[in-house]
């Protein structure tokens, strides 16, 4: 079985794919700023062709359903309906999910260790960020319930907004962490972390970062 990326590896794969869409949006569209305008799946694609580039790459899914995550990090026993509406866990699906990468032996043989939620044109900590975060944490912090194969979570974001917001972007940073954290304190079991969140400045027309919120069991 091939070994895994670390952590630091997988998340700076993310904060360069989000840069790189970034890049590419900017030089197709000649729009200096507002990646938050490109297709819903623009950050996705780039973030997964970015951690595909790794030397030891992980098997890379997009979309798939919190149930099948499940499936794939939960021991062989466990009814996976009856686990999420214990834990009320909603059915829905994760932006990107990295497993194991080794030969297969049939359909239903995958690990997932990693799930990631990507948005883009994050400008405050609204309630549909704070409900992917409590979704992440409810995920991954099934690690210590059943003994999941789940390391951790990322809530991976682009951020933009104009010169002319009266709240700039590293305000608007610290607003959208201290909210996460609120939410993740609540799991005993969970601690959190924040990288990227560097601000580029765009003269006269506005402020641009990226960033990813990393949840994992203490």
């Amino acid at each position: 079985m091939q070994s895994f990326p670390s952590q630091n590896e997988v998340v700076d794969s993310i904060l360069d794919g989000i840069k790189t869409a970034k890049q590419n949006f900017s030089y197709w569209t000649t729009d200096e700023l507002y990646l938050s305008e490109a297709p819903s799946n623009f950050l996705s694609i780039h973030v997964a062709q970015s951690i595909a580039k790794l030397t030891n790459s992980p098997e890379i899914f997009m979309d798939a359903t919190i149930a099948d995550i499940l499936a794939c990090s939960l021991p062989f026993q466990t009814p996976i309906v009856e686990f999420m509406n214990k834990n009320q866990i909603s059915q829905n699906t994760i932006d990107i999910t990295l497993d194991k990468r080794f030969d297969h032996q049939n359909d239903n043989d995958s690990i997932s260790k990693v799930v990631i939620t990507l948005k883009n044109g994050v400008r405050n900590a609204k309630n549909e960020y704070q409900k992917n975060i409590e979704t992440l944490c409810k995920v991954v912090s099934t690690k210590d319930q059943e003994k999941s194969t789940i390391d951790y979570g990322v809530f991976a974001f682009y951020l933009d907004i104009s010169h002319k917001a009266r709240i700039k972007a590293n305000k608007r940073i610290e607003e959208i962490i201290e909210s996460f954290d609120v939410i993740v304190s609540t799991h005993q079991n969970l601690k959190s972390n924040f990288k990227g969140g560097d601000i580029i400045e765009v003269e006269n027309i506005g402020q641009w970062c990226v960033g990813c919120y990393i949840i994992e069991p203490k």
